[in-house]
């Protein structure tokens, strides 16, 4: 591939993107991907199938991919707070989360790259959306998991073929494990291997179209180790790139108060801080240690957004506000509704606005954090 190479941000050194790697040969740190060229309205291929649509801009070696369908999900008129927004359902993508747009880039990347055996730590929604891939594509997957990791998510992921393993402590001992496994199998990890981005950054593309070629005013998505962020910044950067825009929308991301590691690192200008952790409903985005902080702070700061957390409360209260209009999610995406009461309310988020609410996973794969709120 000649449009694009591994670059680490730090060093400005660069690798051929011919050979997988997920972090950086000279420093060990992460890797990113050379900027895009973007994409216009006229290379979208409309009669491909979801995501692939915007096949121009995916840097990957072939144009012979696999899918499942992932991508194009619907765009729902929905109020929030008497406000009327736009809910965009990830949810309802193949393995029930937006991680799928991520993982079939990397996944046909990786494949097309010789690789056969891939190793993941996750703590449910990347390990589910790896599982269902790597049975598509006929990959052998190996998947590292939280002990404490919601059992619908696990058993998704047996079901599909994967090799469980399933690591006693917290997401930062599960990643550790990874780490010392990955000195024999590929470490395809979603928060450090960039490809996974390169799918990411395809919602923004969506938006856009679905918007009729526009761009909304706001866009509020859930927060862990910030693969959606990234990729919504990176998207509408390669839309403004290639000529299509001329403004980018505000990002904001939104973190539970009892595990925020980016609300904290934003509150210490930008780096990594201390910040007390506890339990959360919204385990899905409960990151200790996230790896592309800096990318993370451009995408909120560039674009005119911030980070805000949301208690537990808050968290309980959205999803219920959620599943009567109809949406079942996990709380995790409830706590990106959350947060949108917030901005409301301190009307940072204006009612003649456009705004656009991300719901990333399906409420069937938080089962038992749902009905322990419901017997509260």
């Amino acid at each position: 591939m000649t449009n694009v190479e591994y670059i680490n941000p730090r060093s400005g050194g660069r690798w051929s993107t011919d050979a997988p790697i997920w972090r950086a040969p000279d420093d060990g740190g992460h890797v990113n991907l050379t900027p895009g060229k973007g994409l216009t309205r006229n290379e979208i291929a409309p009669s491909e199938i979801g995501l692939w649509r915007y096949r121009k801009s995916i840097r990957i070696p072939s144009a012979d991919t696999s899918t499942l369908g992932e991508g194009w999900t619907p765009l729902v008129r929905s109020d929030w707070d008497g406000v009327s927004i736009l809910m965009k359902c990830e949810h309802m993508m193949p393995s029930g989360s937006f991680k799928d747009r991520g993982t079939v880039v990397l996944f046909n990347y990786l494949k097309q790259c010789g690789t056969t055996e891939i190793l993941e730590d996750s703590s449910g929604n990347a390990g589910a959306s790896y599982a269902t891939y790597a049975a598509a594509l006929g990959l052998d997957c190996r998947i590292m998991v939280p002990a404490s990791a919601p059992a619908g998510k696990k058993t998704q992921i047996a079901a599909m073929g994967a090799r469980i393993e399933a690591i006693a402590g917290s997401r930062e001992d599960v990643a550790a494990a990874a780490l010392k496994a990955a000195e024999t199998t590929f470490y395809a990890s979603h928060n450090w291997q960039p490809f996974f981005i390169e799918g990411t950054k395809t919602l923004a593309f969506e938006i856009w179209e679905q918007l009729g070629f526009s761009v909304p005013d706001n866009i509020v998505v859930p927060l862990g180790y910030g693969s959606n962020v990234i990729g919504l910044h990176v998207g509408f950067l390669e839309l403004q790139a290639a000529g299509e825009i001329d403004s980018l929308p505000r990002i904001f991301g939104a973190q539970a108060a009892n595990c925020a590691a980016l609300y904290a690192a934003l509150k210490a200008g930008g780096t990594a801080a201390d910040f007390p952790i506890s339990a959360t409903l919204a385990d899905g985005i409960a990151s200790e240690k996230p790896v592309r902080i800096a990318e993370v702070m451009a995408a909120t700061r560039q674009t005119g957004g911030t980070i805000v957390v949301a208690d537990e409360d808050e968290i309980a209260m959205a999803f219920r506000r959620l599943a009567d209009a109809g949406f079942f999610v996990e709380p995790t995406s409830a706590t990106a509704g959350a947060v949108l009461s917030r901005l409301i309310g301190a009307r940072i988020v204006g009612r003649e606005e456009t705004t656009v609410l991300v719901l990333t996973g399906h409420g069937l794969k938080a089962v038992a954090n749902i009905a322990r709120m419901s017997e509260g």
